[in-house]
């Protein structure tokens, strides 16, 4: 597989996708689709956009022809499928979208990819990346998330998340497509959308601003290194067996209030404050609907077939992650105003 179409590579997960694709491969031809919602960013690629053998579509995922008209434009052999919607808070306010983008968008990659390769699947492959949310919730001592476990999810977004997982094995049980799943727990680290907890805890301790907790801060997420999963995607592209599903998870245990605190004395430590500065911007507020109490994924699948395992230790990571948003402040500041969206819609309207 030499032209490779990553989905969603502008966003958080996708652009670090890319880049390690389009740098380690040279050889090979990556193209990013990405509809540039308010989450994508080409700001996160800047360092590749000049490559030779990167090429950027801006397309919406649910548009079969346009979809289709990039298959035959690159001759796609290879799809690795990361756009989604993927907040829980907006798909309980906005499911329609979550359904239309999450389920009709994959079934529109997967038609495509079908109609494409025409039943020559050698050296073809649909990988779907999904979220340890399609699993529904654990206890808080009740084991791991397993490659075998049952489907229970709690919110519109994991309820298309599971959907589209489901279309993707259909795609390769009725019609032979050669497809990989995996599932994966919380990210972090640089270029992430602010809208989600930890750089939204960075800009919000940098700025004085309150630290919005759920409930009692209680619930349990288990956090991998965006880079990480990078590095897992690449290596199950490459040697993953078919028609398997693996988990994606960094054995990275953490109440979010406990998070929150490593968050606090992380970033006041960085910006020179005393010790507990930030502590009373801590705002508890009432509870997410229909949230989930833990989560937590074994990745020993992952591990013994393939080798592969988390590099960083989560202190490490966040003191990483930290100082990247820390140092580059200007990136920041344009998602949090929106130039960045701005920018971008100007420069398509001049091309």
């Amino acid at each position: 597989m030499k032209n490779i179409l990553i989905t969603g590579g502008a966003g958080f997960i996708g652009s670090h996708v890319v880049r390690l694709f389009v740098n380690k491969y040279p050889d090979y031809t990556i193209v990013n689709l990405d509809k540039l919602t308010y989450a994508g960013n080409l700001a996160n690629l800047k360092d590749i956009e000049d490559k030779s053998n990167y090429y950027f579509e801006k397309c919406d995922i649910c548009d079969f022809g346009s979809v289709s008209n990039i298959f035959r434009k690159y001759d796609i052999d290879g799809v690795i499928h990361l756009a989604a919607e993927s907040h829980v808070d907006r798909s309980i306010k906005d499911p329609f979208t979550f359904a239309e983008t999450n389920v009709l968008g994959t079934l529109s990659l997967l038609q495509a990819a079908k109609s494409h390769w025409n039943g020559n699947w050698e050296n073809k492959l649909f990988y779907h990346i999904s979220t340890d949310e399609v699993y529904g919730a654990l206890e808080m001592n009740g084991g791991f998330f397993v490659e075998t476990t049952k489907y229970q999810p709690h919110s519109p977004y994991s309820a298309s998340k599971a959907s589209s997982d489901h279309f993707v094995c259909a795609f390769h049980d009725t019609y032979g497509i050669p497809t990989i799943i995996t599932n994966c727990s919380n990210n972090y680290g640089p270029y992430q959308f602010p809208e989600k907890l930890i750089p939204l805890f960075i800009n919000n301790i940098r700025n004085r601003k309150p630290l919005p907790v759920y409930g009692k801060g209680e619930n349990i997420r288990d956090w991998l290194y965006v880079e990480d999963h990078a590095r897992a995607i690449d290596l199950i592209f490459h040697e993953g067996r078919i028609a398997e599903t693996y988990n994606i998870g960094g054995f990275n245990e953490w109440k979010n209030i406990d998070l929150i605190n490593i968050l606090i004395k992380t970033v006041d430590n960085l910006l020179g404050n005393p010790e507990g500065t930030s502590t009373h911007l801590i705002t508890y507020v009432a509870d997410r609907a229909g949230h989930d109490l833990r989560y937590a994924i074994d990745s020993t699948k992952l591990h013994k077939e393939l080798g592969w395992s988390p590099s960083l230790q989560f202190e490490e990571g966040i003191e990483r992650t930290v100082k990247w948003y820390l140092n580059n402040q200007e990136w920041l500041d344009n998602i949090t105003s929106g130039d960045y969206k701005r920018y971008y819609e100007e420069m398509y309207k001049t091309r």
